[in-house]
C-alpha cells in the first residue's frame, strides 16, 4: 500500500527512517550499489521527498503502529 512521508528520523545506528502518514517507519538508506538514495543525505534532500509515496509493507500486513525508540547517550 502506498503512504506518504510525513516525516523522518534516525535510528540508532544513525540510519534515516522515513515516518509514513500510516504511523509506520521505513529505512530510506543511501547504500550504493544496491540502494542509490542520495536525497536522504540531505535536508535539502529529504525536505524535498516529503509528501512522496512509499510502498508500506507493513500496512499490507495489518503491522501495528511503529513507535520511535528513545536512545540514551
Amino acid at each position: 500500500m502506498q503512504q506518504q512521508i510525513v516525516g523522518y528520523h534516525l535510528d540508532e545506528e544513525q540510519h534515516w527512517v522515513a515516518q509514513l502518514a500510516c504511523h509506520h517507519f521505513q529505512h530510506v538508506r543511501h547504500n550504493p550499489p544496491w540502494t542509490v538514495r542520495e536525497w536522504v543525505t540531505t535536508e535539502v534532500g529529504r525536505q524535498h521527498h516529503l509528501g512522496q509515496q512509499l510502498n508500506c509493507t507493513k500496512c499490507d500486513e495489518g503491522a501495528p503502529a511503529d513507535r520511535v525508540k528513545l536512545v540514551s547517550v
